[in-house]
């Protein structure tokens, strides 16, 4: 490792090694949404040295946007969100690659637009994307990392198909599409938790949310677990899914 990379990231090679580090730097994270965790979940992989961010959003910057999405700024308004969010992401960390897509993914499109990685990241807002992305993900045997936030409450589990539930396991419908509240910390926490996810697991650290559904209350700052279980009859993950 040379040296200047190695000074970098000092305070994180005493955690995980050199060997760690060289990890992240050849790791592909797909991470889909740059808005509330986006912005959290992109800012930490960049600084920690993760080689390649493939970030997707369709949207653009919107004044409303700012309480809670920090890659972006009021001269932003406009544009597209991946543009603006790649640009910072490089300026915090010129070593990365980071790579965009401007399209909506969804069930015709996402085998075609979601790229090659080694763990894809939910930053998304709604669960009909989700359940798209939790089909693809267990149908690549790919890890994938949840998060939703609404007002001051929000929720993470990591998915490892074949091992524990899958989203759909969670969540067997979809939540009606609104316009909810959210105050910016509330993506900032979780962000950051699904962040910590991608990390260990690329660096092989610690122990993943598996098989547990984590809940924050902001309110009351305090976190809380569900136990969650894999559904034999779940449609996507299920031994019994074709019977």
């Amino acid at each position: 490792m040379e040296k200047y990379t190695a000074e970098k990231y000092t305070r994180q090679i005493m955690l995980f090694g050199e060997e760690g580090q060289e990890k992240l730097r050849k790791a592909t994270v797909f991470v889909i949404g740059a808005g509330g965790l986006g912005s959290p979940i992109s800012t930490y992989l960049a600084v920690a040295g993760v080689g390649k961010i493939i970030l997707a959003d369709f949207d653009s910057v919107e004044l409303s946007n700012l309480n809670r999405q920090f890659l972006h700024h009021e001269k932003d308004v406009g544009r597209e969100k991946t543009t603006s969010a790649e640009e910072k992401l490089l300026s915090l960390n010129p070593e990365i690659k980071v790579e965009t897509i401007k399209e909506k993914i969804t069930a015709e499109n996402a085998g075609s637009i979601v790229p090659p990685c080694d763990i894809i990241i939910d930053a998304l807002d709604n669960f009909d994307t989700r359940h798209v992305l939790n089909r693809l993900a267990v149908e690549r045997n790919i890890p994938l990392v949840h998060g939703a936030v609404s007002g001051y409450r929000g929720q993470a589990t990591t998915v490892i198909p074949g091992k524990t539930p899958c989203l759909c396991c969670i969540f067997p419908t979809s939540f009606k599409k609104e316009v909810f509240p959210v105050l910016g910390t509330t993506p900032g926490v979780i962000g950051t938790i699904q962040a910590n996810e991608a990390i260990k697991y690329l660096t092989g650290q610690g122990e993943l949310l598996e098989n547990r559904l984590l809940l924050w209350d902001g309110l009351s700052c305090s976190f809380s677990e569900l136990k969650i279980n894999r559904s034999e009859n779940c449609p996507v993950c299920g031994v019994n899914k074709r019977k």
